[in-house]
This record gives structure tokens, sequence and C-alpha cells, in this order.
């Protein structure tokens, strides 16, 4: 009877709507088991969970307009937590670098020791492009160049087979931070780690090590946060079946919106203002009269305080030059604790390094949208093994009902 519930992968593919390599993506990604037939003939597959699977693919598809549903292995959010593939995402980056992070989101795998390299041809030709640009250009503007730039240097773009778009992960974050202009002493030419090769492109101060393990410890938790507008922009992308390097210039265009990605520069010069002033509450009682938003508080997805800008505020609270940025941060969180309870998010955490730092205002979206890249491979990733043009949602016509007469 056992016998009789076990599809091959040919019966499981009809099943599911998908291609037999989709299949062992699946099993990849643990939402399938499978086991080898005694005779070595190929996979078999437990009927009933092929079925459960298919029902959910078809709840996914069916779900009202307005209520997107993407499926997911790579970020968990629940009870003011957050977990790559299981995984506490604080207790990892915790422990371990930015580089082994991104390959446990891409991998389910944690390589020790794992270094990222840019190609020359591609680093040469963002260089060239970035260079390019005003001097007033921001960060994303340099960041969407440089993708653009490494995306026609790269003649595999196309290819988006696993193996090949893990090879672009891995070359396009180096390929970013390595396109950006040097405002400090690089020095570490031969040094493959993210942290270390983004320094330099942010300040001229000289680092310390723990400097740069805020900086990497910043890096890794900032990696994914499940759908935010940007990642679903990617998702989007990926679905019609845009190569990486698209999917990627879709994520830097969302995170442009001042609704996503400035939050950390504007907490930077509250910061800064607070630092002038010499008390944090009559920089919030400005804001509030003005009717602006206090940056660098709240999160919808978190009750209490963004575990992220926890992990941030723990680490720094060691380091002897964050000690008065920090008590200003703190200083803006008790005085809007006591308008409605917000707490502290990462934007305000962020926003303590930079300023401690001596980086420029800007600096925070740059770390964010490097950190980011990587989860937006990872999403890339899933979403090519996907049901191609998956996401395409029906419009909700409110126009004038045909026939109009003919303007």
């Amino acid at each position: 009877m056992d016998e009789q519930r076990r599809l091959t992968t040919r019966q499981a593919a009809e099943l599911l709507g998908v291609k037999p390599a989709t299949v062992y993506a699946y099993v990849s990604r643990g939402q399938l088991t499978s086991r080898r037939d005694a005779v070595g003939r190929g996979s078999s597959f437990d009927a009933r969970e092929v079925e459960e699977l298919a029902r959910r693919s078809r709840r996914e598809a069916a779900a009202p307009a307005g209520e997107l549903s993407v499926r997911t292995a790579l970020t968990l959010i629940e009870q003011d937590r957050y977990y790559y593939r299981g995984v506490d995402a604080v207790a990892l980056a915790s422990r371990y670098a930015y580089e082994e992070v991104a390959e446990w989101l891409w991998t389910g795998t944690l390589p020790r020791g794992v270094r990222f390299s840019a190609p020359a041809e591609p680093l040469a030709a963002a260089r060239r492009a970035v260079a390019a640009l005003p001097d007033h250009s921001g960060p994303v503007d340099r960041l969407r160049v440089a993708v653009a730039a490494a995306a026609v240097a790269d003649p595999l773009r196309f290819d988006l087979s696993e193996e090949a778009v893990l090879g672009s992960a891995r070359c396009l974050v180096p390929t970013l931070v390595g396109s950006l202009p040097v405002v400090g002493r690089t020095g570490w030419a031969g040094d493959g780690r993210t942290a270390r090769q983004l320094w330099p492109r942010l300040t001229a101060r000289e680092p310390d090590p723990d400097a740069l393990a805020v900086l990497d410890l910043a890096l890794g938790l900032l990696v994914d946060h499940d759908l935010a507008a940007s990642t679903l922009a990617v998702r989007v992308a990926a679905s019609a079946r845009a190569h990486p390097y698209a999917a990627v210039s879709a994520g830097l265009g969302a995170l442009e919106g001042p609704l996503h990605g400035a939050a950390g520069r504007l907490a930077h010069r509250m910061l800064v203002e607070v630092l002038e002033r010499g008390a944090a509450a009559p920089v919030v009682a400005e804001y509030l009269r003005a009717g602006r938003r206090v940056p660098g508080l709240g999160h919808r997805l978190y009750r209490g305080e963004d575990p992220r800008a926890q992990a941030l505020f723990a680490r720094l609270e060691g380091w002897e030059p964050a000690g008065p940025a920090l008590a200003a941060a703190r200083g803006v969180a008790a005085v809007m604790a006591r308008q409605g309870g917000l707490h502290a998010n990462v934007d305000l955490a962020l926003a303590v390094l930079t300023v401690s730092c001596g980086m420029a205002a800007e600096a925070g979206e740059t770390v964010f949208a490097v950190a980011r890249t990587a989860g937006w491979m990872a999403h890339a990733l899933e979403e090519y093994q996907e049901r191609p043009l998956r996401m395409r949602p029906s419009g909700e016509y409110h126009g004038p009902r045909p026939p109009q007469p003919m303007p």
C-alpha cells in the first residue's frame, strides 16, 4: 500500500504543474522529501505530501486581489523575532560574517571563511559608469548604474540556472562595493570581507576591529526581511524571468522611494541635531510641531523594539566612540515612549553607527542596499524555481463602462 502512494518525478511534476527540475528544487528547499528507487531508476515522492504542496500552490494562485501571498522558505518573522531558513537571524549574524550569512540564505549551507571577489571586467565597467555620474549623485544612483554596467559586461547573465545565478550573486556584491568612490584609505585590496572593502567608501576615518565588527553585524542583520517593497519588486521581475542583475535593479528602484530607503539618512540628521543641541526633547518637539514623523521609531512587523536595533545597540554599547550618539538615540526613544510607546527600529541603530564613524548621512542607505543585495539574489533564486509570471494580478477597473464615444 505504501508503494501505491509513491509518485515518480514526472507524476509529481504533472500534479504540481511544474517542470521535473522544479520538483527537485522543492526537495532542496525542504518542501518535499524524496526517496531513491531500490533499483536506481530515479526518485519517488510521497503522494500525500505532493498533493498538499499542490493545494498550497492553488490557494496562493487563487488569493483575492490585494492579498498577494508569496510562498518562501527564506525569512520568517513572528513574535518580535526573525529567522533565516528557520535559524534565529540575530544569532546567525552575531556569530557569522556577512558572506557566510548570505551563503546560508542562498544555499542553506555555511561555508566558513568564504570570501567574495569581483571579476575584473564587470568591476571596471561599473567603475567607469559610476565615475561618469555627477558629484551630487546619491548612493542608490551609483549602485543602480553599477548594476546595469556589470550586467552588460556579463554575457552569461541570461543563464538562470541555480549555479549561474549563485555565481552572479557572489560576484555582484563585491562589484557594487568596488564601484563606489573611495573616501578613505583602502589598504585591504586582497581582503574579501565586504565590511572591510565597504568601510573606506563610507568614511575617511581609520577603522578599528570593533567598528568593523559592528559594520559586519549590520550587513548580516540587513540581508533580508521578508517581503519589503523592494524585495517584492525583485520577485516580480524574477517571476517574469528577468536576469538577476535586472531583478536587483528593480529592488534598487523601489528602495529609492522616500517611504523605504530614506529613513536612515533622516535618522542620521536627527541624531546630529540632538548632539548639537544637547538634548532630544526640543528636537522631537520640533518634529511633532511641524507634523513630521520622528524617524527611526516604530515598525509595523514588531510590537516591541526591532530585534535588529536591539542587536546593534548591544554591540555599540561596548564601543566607546558610539557613546554620545547612542545616548542621543536612547534620548529620542525615551521621549517618544511617552507619546504612544514607539520603539527604536534598525534605522535609528544604523544612524548611531554612521554618526559615530563620521560617515555621511546617506551611508546608512549604502549599507542597507549592499546588504540587501544578497537577500534580493536569494529571492530571485527562489522565484526562478516557481511558475513563471505567477505574480500577475488582475486590475480592478473603475473607469467608465464601454461603449464610450470616440474622443
